[in-house]
């Protein structure tokens, strides 16, 4: 008897690296579906043989992918205005398929209708529970990304552009691609289950910075910019004119934490990985050696 297939979409981004390396290891038959040459050489040589190159707002390309896969890993393409669209058409062309598991990578408190990317997961989420197919979501909180924490190792300061008073809970992404291949590895045992994904801990801006001060040794502030400079230098562009759709998305989230609160609770993750999650003091010590490493 074969080993069931999997497929995981969005296989480079932040979670399927981290995500993708587990899988091999494992021994699962994957099938990773990726937008660019580039990242196909990348999950070649870290293993995986089977890679499609497309984009899965193409009906054909999401037709190619499904074929003869048993469980989904879907993880939406972000900041993209077709996000709802192919992700109907994502949990229409599994059932279709076969596909016996659709695993969806949704974001935490996705019922917060003012913002655009959250409106859009909770679309998703309802389709798929209503679709007749074997399920389970994923809830992740705002990641802990290293490319945040690079202006607060190399400047000494750390840029939010919302509210520096405003709380927010967090997760490490390297917890959540540890849970995501729990789940792909026995879906049965998540079957219709619905996970939050959160560290410990909620924080201010300026709570965040004495925790980078604490663990670098040097003092670190926390500055608040303004949405537009830093949507600008996040999307790479002149104006915002340029990414309309993008540029909304992001203005949303910044108005939205300005006014709000973002938190959630640990103890679904914390029994997810059969450990205490990553906190982010862990997370910054461990980024701060590894961006020292690359420098040396």
């Amino acid at each position: 008897m074969s080993a069931p297939v999997i497929l995981v979409t969005a296989a480079n981004g932040n979670q399927g690296k981290r995500l993708i390396p587990r899988l091999v290891a494992a021994g699962a038959e994957l099938r990773a579906c990726v937008r660019s040459d580039e990242s196909a050489r990348a999950l070649r040589t870290a293993g995986v043989s089977d890679v499609l190159v497309g984009d899965l707002s193409d009906p054909a390309v999401l037709t190619r992918a499904m074929r003869g896969v048993d469980t989904v890993y879907y993880v939406g393409p972000a900041l993209h205005p077709d996000e709802r669209a192919t992700g109907f058409a994502a949990v229409d062309a599994a059932k279709k398929a076969g596909v016996t598991h659709f695993v969806f990578s949704s974001v935490l408190h996705a019922i917060i209708t003012d913002l655009i990317q959250h409106e859009i997961k909770r679309d998703i989420e309802e389709y798929l529970v209503s679709s007749g197919l074997e399920f389970t979501i994923l809830q992740p909180a705002n990641y802990m990304l290293r490319h945040r924490l690079v202006p607060a190792f190399q400047e000494g300061v750390f840029r939010l552009s919302w509210s520096l008073d405003r709380y927010q809970s967090m997760v490490d992404v390297d917890d959540v691609a540890q849970v995501a291949a729990a789940v792909l590895a026995d879906p049965r045992a998540h079957a219709g289950a619905t996970y939050e994904l959160v560290a410990p801990g909620r924080y201010t801006a300026y709570d965040l910075a004495r925790v980078i001060s604490e663990v670098t040794g040097r003092e670190v502030t926390a500055e608040e910019i303004a949405p537009d400079v830093f949507l600008k230098a996040s999307l790479r562009v002149e104006s915002l004119d340029e990414v309309p759709y993008q540029a909304k998305v992001l203005q949303a989230i910044s108005a939205r934490y300005s006014s709000h609160d973002f938190i959630g609770n640990a103890n679904v993750l914390t029994w997810l990985l059969g450990r205490q999650p990553t906190t982010f003091e862990e997370f910054v010590r461990r980024e701060s050696h590894a961006v020292q490493d690359q420098m040396e």
